[in-house]
């Protein structure tokens, strides 16, 4: 068998190096590649003439879970290498990995994710051996900046410590397996002729022993390094790349392709990347930080890679107004070049510079380590020249597609949706929600912008759905990644509208029981004019609202959605039936949570009063929806009467059971409203009671015969420290009462005392409260002292 296995990292200029030399000294039949299998019959996509980076992108799609994953390529992957190397010499190109649908990539967003950081101990061995801070600063001190004859058994050497005798994961057991099969096939096809695999580094050694014959064989297996001879063949190095008609996933001798489960959809695009999307400092979860480093340094090597870095950091800095001179340069350019002589490197290397750098132009104190020193993204607090250090080595270049490249019906969907409504040219949008096709174009945005498509944004609009606001503004600009985001979200389906609602959906499971994501995905859904979640969706909803746990927030989304459930026309939400399930189950919830809520010196909270408001308006207006007013009513009473209820749920719950039930209390769980009045004005809660009993049912105060006359012989009852005490909350309480009502209270309150002139007069002091209280009280000291010293009898007329 003659096979050549060579393990890279993804991402790597040495790595990509060694594949391109090793296949062009073979030519071998085939160039087997880590990627995904199903890809095999778009090979010839790949190779179209892109603008690199670009990637493939995998969605898949079920019941039960929705992924999606990359693979990327830049200049100098060694995948990429493979890919032209091996189609200069006339080599067959097989991708031999696992789907990226498949489970086994369940936990990752990137294929190409480093396998070696799972084994962090051998990784932290060689850091400490070779005194560096972290695996990317050992991959450039051993492999990058290494002697270019020495790379394969570098390589070898490294992955094999990092592999050791360990086994693998699950996932990674079931890939290699897989990988395993492709190499047996490829070699089986190949005779005489040489095989080169091109596979992680870390799948290396199993890989070796997978696919090795039995020991009777006289085949051998080689690495890079012991540069096998054979014959290329008859192979034409211009014979053109494996397209459709040339691979099939179920070819005879060949693994088969799995296939999605029957229920769910997977997919794989080509997408434009970036070299921002790639880099680890922004978060990349996989492959070498600093990709315009390396595209330096894969271009021209590291003294330019090296002398372009410094440049670029100047020139962002100066852009910026940072005072960056020539003196520095030189400081950094030295110091940069002594520490890659102290380090034992030929030229600086990427630390190198960056370290010679930030002695140049740092010169305070840092609160937080250097990125590079600790590998990850770029976190808050950095040393703003630090930041656009590593910026300066991410670059901005974003890749390109062919114009022949297949692309997913949503873009195609969206791309004439944008035509049609006049929404492709930039600036400034209004959309009539009124008008019919003021809707149809808030539409088309709103799915846009719920799939994360940049370049939509809107800046004003209803923001809850019973907002007064009938008119939106919206900005669009072109954007130089809105491309890659509508192949991105192809994978949740074929057009704007189904695509919305599936994102929708996933919101609605990810929220779990958090009820603004839930409360935030279903308005989404009235603005996106989404109508059918599918008909599972009420249950998850059901389900999220009943493990819920914020009484307060229950009562905003139970306000808001028993709104749109009832009233809105405009967005076409009325009777939805995945907002009358949100009605009901909050209802219930909203109830069980209230009855457990112990706090009687709990201070009265207005959104806690909102939700036995809400909870009032559900019973009055939702009954069709299961909403149980027998229930609503027991519990009122059960809580109107606990001591050890907050004052305010006291007062709201006595008036939501008297709303509900009027003057027809057979059971008596309610006390008449007098009688309840003067129980609240004991303890010093009588302030927060009433703000409750007010915020749910005023109309008591007001209503003839009503407790206005008792309020006002009780409050004048008070003493002077009562009366400051209890004045915040008795404010509180008649702010519930609009304008016009305060001005009807204030004139009844003129009247019992005999006095003419407007309420309204009354209502507008030129006094602050706060001031009139503590005269109030000065009376009363002073009243006091009075009679204290003989000179005045208590309530004597003075």
């Amino acid at each position: 068998m003659n096979l050549t296995v060579i393990g890279v990292r993804h991402h790597s200029p040495a790595c990509a190096r060694l594949v391109g030399s090793t296949i062009a000294a073979l030519r071998p039949a085939h160039v087997l590649i880590e990627g995904p299998a199903d890809m095999n019959a778009r090979i010839g996509e790949l190779l179209l003439g892109h603008e690199l980076p670009v990637a493939v992108f995998t969605s898949y799609l079920d019941e039960h879970r929705r992924h999606g994953s990359w693979a990327p390529f830049c200049a100098y992957s060694p995948e990429w290498e493979a890919l032209r190397a091996g189609r200069e010499c006339g080599a067959e190109l097989r991708f031999i990995d696992l789907p990226a649908w498949h489970e086994a990539f369940a936990d990752r967003d990137n294929r190409y994710a480093d396998a070696e950081l799972r084994y962090a101990e051998a990784v932290d061995r060689l850091c400490t051996e070779f005194g560096v801070d972290n695996s990317d600063a050992l991959w450039d001190h051993v492999i990058e900046m290494g002697p270019a004859e020495e790379i394969g058994q570098r390589l070898e050497t490294y992955f094999d410590l990092i592999r050791g005798d360990s086994a693998a994961g699950a996932s990674d057991t079931a890939r290699e397996a897989y990988m395993a099969g492709w190499i047996r096939a490829a070699c089986a096809a190949a005779g005489d002729r040489p095989v080169v695999a091109v596979v992680g580094g870390f799948h290396r050694p199993a890989l070796l022993r997978l696919a090795s014959p039995p020991a009777s064989s006289s085949l051998a297996c080689s690495s890079p390094t012991s540069s096998p001879t054979s014959s290329p063949g008859s192979s034409s190095p211009t014979a053109p790349v494996a397209g459709p008609e040339a691979v099939s996933p179920g070819e005879p001798g060949w693994p088969a392709v799995p296939a999605p489960p029957d229920g769910a959809t997977a997919g794989s695009y080509l997408v434009p990347y970036s070299f921002r999307r790639l880099d680890a400092f922004a978060g990349y979860q996989s492959g070498m930080p600093s990709p315009e480093f390396y595209q330096r340094l894969w271009e021209s090597g590291p003294e330019e890679a090296a002398r372009y870095l410094i440049t670029a950091v100047a020139e962002r800095l100066r852009k910026r107004g940072q005072p960056v001179s020539t003196a520095d340069l030189i400081a950094a350019r030295a110091g940069a070049e002594a520490l890659a002589r102290l380090r034992g490197h030929d030229c600086p290397s990427r630390v190198d510079v960056l370290d010679g750098l930030a002695s140049a132009l740092v010169n305070e104190a840092l609160d937080v380590p250097l990125p590079w020193a600790v590998r990850g993204a770029v976190g808050s607090g950095q040393h703003p020249a630090v930041v656009e250090m590593t910026a300066a080595l991410s670059g901005d270049r974003v890749g390109r597609l062919h114009p022949d490249t297949p692309l997913p019906p949503l873009v195609h969907a969206a791309t004439a949706e944008l035509e049609r409504y006049g929404l492709d040219r930039t600036g400034e949008h209004t959309a009539d929600l009124t008008d019919p096709h003021g809707r149809t174009v808030s539409r088309v945005l709103h799915r846009l912008r719920v799939l994360e498509i940049p370049g939509f944004r809107r800046d004003s609009g209803p923001a809850t759905g019973i907002d007064p606001v009938l008119r939106e503004q919206w900005t669009v600009q072109r954007h130089q990644h809105r491309l890659a985001a509508l192949i991105e979200a192809g994978g949740y389906g074929p057009t704007l509208e189904a695509a919305a609602a599936t994102r929708i959906i996933q919101r609605i499971d990810d929220a779990g029981g958090d009820l603004r994501r839930i409360a935030d995905a279903l308005f989404d859904a009235g603005l996106c004019g989404v109508t059918d979640l599918g008909s599972d969706v009420p249950g998850r909803l059901e389900r999220g609202i009943a493990v819920a746990g914020d009484l307060t927030v229950l009562g905003r989304v139970l306000a808001v959605t028993l709104a749109l459930w009832r009233h809105d026309r405009l967005l076409g939400t009325a009777g939805s039936e995945a907002l009358g399930v949100v009605v009901a189950a909050a209802t219930r919830r909203i109830l069980w949570l209230a009855e457990g809520w112990h706090a009687p010196g709990a201070p009265a909270d207005r959104e806690r009063i909102a939700a036995v408001v809400a909870v009032r308006d559900s019973v009055l207006h939702a009954a069709g929806l299961g909403v149980d007013r027998t229930a609503a009513v027991e519990i009122s009473g059960r809580i109107a009467a606990d001591r050890a209820a907050p004052p305010d749920l006291r007062g709201a719950f006595y008036g939501l059971g008297r709303s509900l039930l009027g003057a027809n209390d057979p059971a008596g769980l309610f006390p008449e409203p007098g009688e309840a009045v003067r129980g609240a004005f004991t303890g010093g809660t009588a302030g927060d009671w009433l703000a409750g009993l007010f915020g749910v049912a005023r109309e008591h105060v007001l209503a003839p015969g009503g407790i206005l006359g008792l309020l006002d012989d009780l409050v004048g009852g008070l003493g002077a420290d009562d009366f400051l005490v209890a004045l915040p909350a008795l404010r509180q309480a008649f702010e519930y009462f609009p304008p016009r009502e305060r001005e009807t209270i204030a004139e009844e309150l003129l009247a019992r005392r005999g006095l003419g002139g407007s309420g309204r007069d009354l209502l507008r002091m030129s006094v602050a409260p706060q001031i009139v209280a503590a005269g109030m009280a000065l009376d009363e000291t002073v009243e006091q002292r009075l009679v204290q010293a003989g000179l005045i009898t208590l309530g004597e007329d003075r």
